[in-house]
C-alpha cells in the first residue's frame, strides 16, 4: 500500500496537519500507538494566534460552541507579572478556555469528516528512505508489517520514535530542581470572590484566577475552569520522597509550604477525567534539524520547553499550518525550488522564540531576593505600553515575520482579521479561507488586478471586495493566511503586476496555462 503522507502521532499536531493535508487533496495516513485518545489533559486551553488560525478552519465555534468570532484576552501573564492588555489598541493575545481532550475530539472529528484514515494501536517502529519515499515498519495489532509513503512527519512527542530512527539530535538541557503539582479540587463556595472569581485564602489574602501567583517559596496557579478547577504548585526543591502517585494530601502540604497556611479544599466532583499530576524538572530542546530527507519533524518531536504561559499548542499548531500546504505542494508538484525547506527556515526562529521566553519566565518566577527585585524592575517597565506590546506580540506569535519577497509593511506577516464588503454582502476574512486555498484578495476598482491571476487560477482563488480607508488595495495570501504580497496602489501598474506575479510564482511555483490544469485529487 501507498500513501501520500504518513503522520506517526494522534495528537493535536498531528491531527491539524491531517486535515490541512486532506484539504489540499493529499491522503495521509495517521498512526497512533494507543488505543484510544488520550484521558489525560496536558493543556486547558489555547492562547495566541493559534486561536485565529483556528477561527479561518471553522474549528474556533466548535471548540467555543459559539458562533461569535474570537476576542482578544484583556489580561494576561508573564512570568507570573500581570500583563494589562486592555490598553492596546492592537492586541494579539487571543485565548481560549477548551481541554486538550476536547481539541484533540474535535480535530479528529474533522479530520475523519475529510477522510482521513486513523489508525490506532499501529505504532512506528523503524524507516528507511529513499528518494522516492518512506518505507515505514509498523507494529499493529495484527502483527508488524511495511507502508510505503512519499512523506512521512513525526508528530510523536517529545520523545520522538521518528526522530531517533533518523538520528536528529535533540540538544539542550534539562532541569531537575523543581516539582510541579496539579489536580482537580472543589473549593468551599465562600472562599471565592463573587466580583473578580479569585480565590480569597484565611491568613494569606486574594490570589486572582488564572494567574501565576508567585512567593518566596514557590508559585501557585487557581483556575477555575468551567469543566473543573484546577490548583497547580511549583517549588524548586526535590521531593525524594515522593514517588508514588500523586495525593491530595500531598499537594496541600505542597500548598502550604507555598503560602505559609492552609487552603481548606476537597476531591473534584462530577465524573471526570480529573487531574491528578506531579511532574519534576522539565527539558528545553530543539531539534537539530527538522527534516532529513523525506521525514519531518512537527510539533514537540522538533522542540520542547517550558509550559509556563500556555505556548505549546500555539506553538504546535501553527507548524502544522505551516507544513500543511508546503507539503502538498511538493506532492502536487507545483511547488518552488526550496519551498519545503522553508518549513524550517520559518518555523525554526519562531521555536526560537519561544524557548527564550519560557526560559526568561522560568528565571522570573524563581525564588530568592535577587529575583524579587528583577521583578520589581520588570513590573516598572510593564507599565509602558510599549513593553506590554512587546511581550504581548512575543507570547502570542504575533512577532514572526517571515523572509519573504516585497517592501509592504504586511508582507511575511498574519494577515489582519477583515471584513470584506463582496457583491453578495459582508464577509469575514476567516470565511473565505476554511478550504485552506491560497487567496488573491483584489480591492482596487474594477478588479484590476485579476487579470494577473492567470497561470495560477489552479492554485489561488480571487475575491473582489470594495476598498476600505485605511487597508491594503490587494493581499495575496498563502493557505497558513500569511501575506505574501501587498500592494496600496490603487490603479495599479504593469510593474505592480509584475511583483504580483513574481510573488505569485516564489509561493505556488510557476505559471501554467489553462489547459494544462488538471482536476484535483
Amino acid at each position: 500500500m501507498t500513501a501520500d503522507v504518513v503522520i506517526a502521532g494522534a495528537g493535536p499536531n498531528g491531527l491539524m496537519l491531517a486535515c490541512e493535508l486532506s484539504l489540499a487533496g493529499v491522503r495521509p495516513i495517521v498512526l497512533e500507538r494507543l488505543n484510544g485518545q488520550t484521558k489525560e489533559n496536558r493543556a486547558n486551553g489555547l492562547v495566541g494566534q493559534v486561536v485565529r488560525a483556528l477561527d479561518r478552519r471553522g474549528l474556533h465555534e466548535r471548540l467555543s460552541g459559539s458562533a461569535e468570532p474570537p476576542r482578544p484576552s484583556p489580561a494576561f501573564v508573564f512570568g507570573a507579572m500581570p500583563l494589562d492588555l486592555g490598553r492596546l489598541d492592537d492586541n494579539p493575545m487571543y485565548g481560549l478556555a477548551v481541554p486538550q481532550r476536547r481539541i484533540e475530539q474535535v480535530l479528529e472529528e474533522r479530520a475523519l469528516e475529510l477522510g482521513v484514515e486513523i489508525r490506532r494501536g499501529h505504532e512506528l517502529t523503524g524507516l528507511s528512505q529513499d528518494e522516492d519515499g518512506v518505507t515505514a515498519e509498523i507494529a499493529g495489532p495484527e502483527g508488524p508489517y511495511r507502508l510505503r509513503t512519499r512523506y512521512l512527519v513525526g508528530a510523536d512527542g517529545g520523545r520522538s520514535v521518528t526522530r531517533k530512527l533518523c538520528g536528529i539530535g535533540f540538544p539542550g538541557v534539562t532541569r531537575d530542581d523543581s516539582v510541579s503539582r496539579s489536580a482537580h479540587i472543589t473549593v468551599p463556595a465562600e472562599l471565592i470572590d463573587p466580583a473578580t472569581g479569585g480565590l480569597n485564602v484565611p491568613g494569606y489574602g486574594p490570589i486572582p484566577p488564572f494567574m501565576h501567583h508567585r512567593t518566596d517559596h514557590g508559585m501557585l496557579a487557581f483556575a477555575p475552569f468551567p469543566t473543573g478547577t484546577l490548583i497547580s504548585t511549583t517549588e524548586w526543591s526535590r521531593n525524594d520522597g515522593d514517588d508514588g502517585p500523586l495525593t491530595l494530601d500531598e499537594l496541600r502540604e505542597s500548598i502550604r509550604r507555598v503560602l505559609g497556611v492552609d487552603l481548606p479544599f476537597g476531591p473534584p466532583e462530577g465524573p471526570g477525567p480529573h487531574q491528578l499530576r506531579r511532574l519534576s524538572g522539565g527539558n528545553t530542546r530543539l531539534a537539530e534539524r527538522f527534516r532529513d530527507g523525506r521525514v519531518l519533524l512537527l510539533g514537540d518531536a522538533a522542540h520542547v520547553h517550558s509550559a509556563i504561559g500556555g505556548p505549546g499548542l500555539n506553538l504546535g499548531l501553527q507548524d502544522a499550518v505551516n507544513l500543511g500546504w508546503k507539503l502538498a505542494a511538493e506532492i502536487h508538484g507545483w511547488a518552488s525550488p526550496g519551498l519545503l525547506d522553508t518549513y524550517e527556515t520559518e518555523r525554526r526562529p519562531a521555536a526560537e522564540r519561544v524557548v527564550m521566553h519560557t526560559q526568561a519566565q522560568s528565571a522570573l518566577i524563581a525564588p530568592g531576593p535577587e529575583v524579587t527585585a528583577l521583578r520589581v524592575l520588570f513590573t516598572e517597565l510593564l507599565r509602558d505600553e510599549r513593553t506590554t506590546k512587546h511581550i504581548a506580540d512575543l507570547m502570542s506569535g504575533a512577532d514572526i515575520r517571515y523572509d519573504l519577497e516585497g517592501t509592504h509593511p504586511l508582507t511575511g506577516r498574519p494577515a489582519p482579521d477583515l471584513v470584506l464588503e463582496t457583491e453578495t454582502g459582508s464577509v469575514r476574512l476567516a470565511e473565505l479561507t476554511r478550504t485552506a486555498r491560497p487567496l488573491l484578495i483584489d480591492l482596487t476598482p474594477d478588479a484590476a488586478l485579476a487579470g494577473a491571476l492567470d497561470g495560477w487560477r489552479d492554485r489561488v482563488d480571487l475575491v473582489t471586495a470594495k476598498g476600505q480607508e485605511g487597508l491594503p488595495t490587494a493581499l495575496l495570501l498563502r493557505p497558513d493566511c500569511y501575506v505574501a504580497w501587498a500592494s496600496d496602489s490603487l490603479n495599479p501598474d504593469a510593474k505592480e503586476r509584475d511583483t504580483l506575479r513574481t510573488a505569485l510564482a516564489s509561493a505556488f511555483g510557476p505559471a501554467r496555462p489553462a489547459e494544462s490544469f488538471g482536476a484535483p485529487r
